[in-house]
This record gives C-alpha cells, structure tokens and sequence, in this order.
C-alpha cells in the first residue's frame, strides 16, 4: 500500500483518484458521471482489500467538495471508519501505535468534515485559478535529516479549476542550500523504500492546500525547461499535499537508503528539460 503519513490524502491511490476526479470534472462531466466513471474504471482498487478504502475516501471528498456527496457513498465511508475496518487494516501493515493513532484521529475528522456543507464549485471559480510556481522554477525544503531537498517545476498549467504544476523531485540532499547550478546537474529521484519500485517521482501538483505549507518550501532560481508537458495526456499522478507526497516522501527515501540500496534506475534532470539532445521515453 503506497501509504506515506496518517492523513486521509496520505495515499498514492487517493491523490489518483482526488487528481482524475477534478480532470474529468473539468471537462464539463457532471459529479455523477464522474463518479460512475472513475468506479468503472478502478475496479481493481475497489477490489484491492489494502487500496479500497483510499478510493472511497478520494471519491466521497471530491464529491463533498463539489457539495454533491451521494449518500451511499457517505454510507460506506462511514461504515469504513466506525467499523474499525480501514485501522485493521493499518494493525495488519505492522504500523507503529503512534500511527494507528494518529490515522484513527484523522479518519474521524474526516467524517466530522464530511458531515458539514461546502459551497459548491462553480464553473466560473473552476477556470480561473492559475498555478503556484512558474515553469522552470528551483524549489529547496528542509528534509527531515536536516538537509536540503529540491525539486524543479517542469510545468505550470494556467486558467484551470486548481492550476496544476508538474513538478520533479531530484536527489539533492546537502547541508547547504541549492542553487542553480546543483538543480541544472541534478539527478531524478527513484522511489524503492516500502512497496514502491523504482517509481519516478514526478507528479502533477493540485496547491488546494498550499497556503498551509508554502513556508516551508524555498524558491531558489529557475532553468529553463523546453519541453511541454500536457496534463490530460501525461500517465503521471495527482498530489494535493507538497509536504507529504515530496518533502516527506524524499526524507523516507534518503532514510532507507541508509539501509537498502537505492534504485538501479537513472535519469538526469537534463533528460526532461532539454529538446533534441537526450532520449526521454
């Protein structure tokens, strides 16, 4: 299970389901058609024992947001929570009882928000919202050794419902800060620590919730990228937490590599800015 904390969007297949909820929202297609179609075509996670709980919860927050929740699936998330099925589940993984805890706090939050109005999006708030980094932009965090991280946007997607940024993390981890030179000759991070296997960490970021973490992230210079990225084509994820699905995920990385070999895998940031020069696929 890609989990990477104890909060409800702290899954890989919640931040898929979040991320293509809003994508064919966007579209023009209403909050049931979008429903019946992402149930559709998720049969194998609804199916997965360890991932169907995440696309529920992904599924009943969307349509919340939307001020559309369907009572059935209000009805399921519920019964996921106050059964204790979806703690079971996390008592199964061997997650620590800090954890455990802590994820039983955030489900039931999640049901208390669940339980309260939300304005509906409408269709003229849903195009105006533009990204929060400009393409090319170098952004440094602190990581959890104490070091800093970094990441480069490769892409900003303007006059959307959220304002999407395609953003890569690298392999810097240094004691000082970045500048543009160690992000033009950084390397692209594979993620092998848990479940992951050697997954690329590129993901299109949603900012819903970025005023609640942009202190703690640092734009340093910006290079340029030559390269277009197209959000409905691209096969890369959603995120909507900066500090959990990179600034958390890269510190869990670097801690395993400690311990465990990093991925064989290599790429050059190079190779997804530059044109003509480097074979990408």
């Amino acid at each position: 299970m890609g989990s990477w904390g104890t909060e409800i969007s702290s899954s890989d297949s919640y931040a898929d389901i979040y991320g293509s909820f809003f994508s064919y929202y966007d579209l023009g297609l209403s909050v049931s058609e979008v429903s019946e179609k992402l149930i559709d075509e998720n049969q194998q996670i609804i199916n997965d024992e360890l991932e169907s709980n995440n696309f529920w919860f992904a599924l009943s927050r969307a349509q919340w947001e939307c001020n559309q929740l369907d009572i059935n699936v209000l009805a399921k998330v519920k019964k996921i929570i106050e059964s204790g099925a979806e703690i079971e589940i996390w008592k199964q993984l061997e997650a620590s009882p800090n954890d455990i805890k802590k994820r039983n706090e955030a489900l039931t939050n999640f049901l208390k928000e669940l339980s309260n109005k939300t304005k509906k999006k409408s269709s003229d708030e849903r195009k105006h919202r533009q990204p929060v980094y400009k393409k090319g932009e170098c952004l440094t965090f602190k990581l959890a050794n104490g070091n800093y991280g970094g990441a480069v946007v490769l892409e900003a997607i303007y006059n959307t419902e959220y304002g999407h940024n395609l953003i890569v993390s690298t392999r810097i981890n240094q004691k000082k800060r970045p500048v543009k030179k160690d992000f033009e000759n950084s390397e692209v991070i594979f993620l092998n620590f848990g479940d992951w296997k050697n997954k690329e960490c590129i993901q299109w970021y949603l900012p819903i919730r970025h005023s609640k973490v942009a202190h703690l992230i640092e734009k340093i210079d910006n290079i340029e990228v030559q390269i277009n990225y197209d959000l409905d084509s691209s096969m890369y994820g959603h995120i909507a937490d900066f500090d959990i699905y990179i600034i958390e995920t890269l510190s869990s990385q670097f801690k395993s590599e400690k311990t465990s070999k990093r991925s064989s895998e290599k790429r050059f940031l190079k190779e997804l800015t530059k044109k003509n020069k480097w074979k990408f696929w």
